[in-house]
Parts: C-alpha cells; structure tokens; sequence
C-alpha cells in the first residue's frame, strides 16, 4: 500500500509500500492491510501507526482517512512524527485536546457575542 499524510498545508508523508496500518477512529481502532476493501473513516486524535520493514508512529488529529486500492490517505488537523510512542502520546493528551478545549471556548464566546448583538438590535428596532 501507499501511506500519504496530509496537512491543510503540505504533504506530511508520503510512504511506499505499507504493509498496514492502524488509525483510532470514533468507534475504536482500525486497521487496514493491503486486500481490505476500499472504506472511508473518521479519525480522532490519537496514534497512527504503519509498518515497513519496521513499525513507525505518528500522532495525528483529528481527521479523515480513505482507503482507495492501494492507496491510504490520511488527512488531519496536524501530525507529528519522529519521536517515541511515549512521547507521542503524551503529545496527543496535551496538545491536540487543548487545541479542541481552546475551540470550543472561542465558539462559546463567539455565541455570546452574537446572541448580544442580536439582542441589541431587536431592542434598537423595537424602541
């Protein structure tokens, strides 16, 4: 199989010749292997791992991941590579679900604003 990662801004990965991989989605982990049928899931954070000759992680965010013939592609918020598992995971605890905690507090105070502008307006027109 071919591994391709992609960011909202660049190529992450581009590996040839996987044996597998295996990705964290909503409903629990899920591997793929070379004959699996073409599919479609939906990732969250966590660790993607894929194996060569040896077996590599990256942590990933949230995303998608399509499998069509041989080729695997993942896209996702962000991705980081290169250090241990240890380290990935404590990457993925901190980092990417602080990123998410950090989101859903702007949309909070995005909402209130709205709803003050809002509220405003119709007191402006009615008076």
């Amino acid at each position: 199989m071919n591994l391709k990662i992609l960011l909202p801004y660049k190529v992450f990965a581009d590996i040839k010749d996987v044996k597998q991989v295996v990705m964290e989605t909503s409903e629990g982990s899920y591997g793929l292997l070379p004959q699996r049928l073409d599919c479609v899931a939906a990732l969250v954070p966590g660790i993607l791992s894929y194996e060569t000759d040896i077996v590599h992680y990256v942590a990933v965010d949230e995303g998608v991941m399509i499998k069509a013939g041989s080729e695997v592609l993942v896209s996702v918020r962000n991705a980081v590579g290169g250090a241990d598992l240890g380290k990935l995971g404590q990457l993925v605890k901190d980092e990417f679900n602080n990123q998410h905690e950090n989101e859903r507090e702007s949309k909070t105070v995005i909402a209130k604003l709205e709803r003050g502008f809002i509220y405003s307006l119709d007191k402006f027109r009615n008076h």
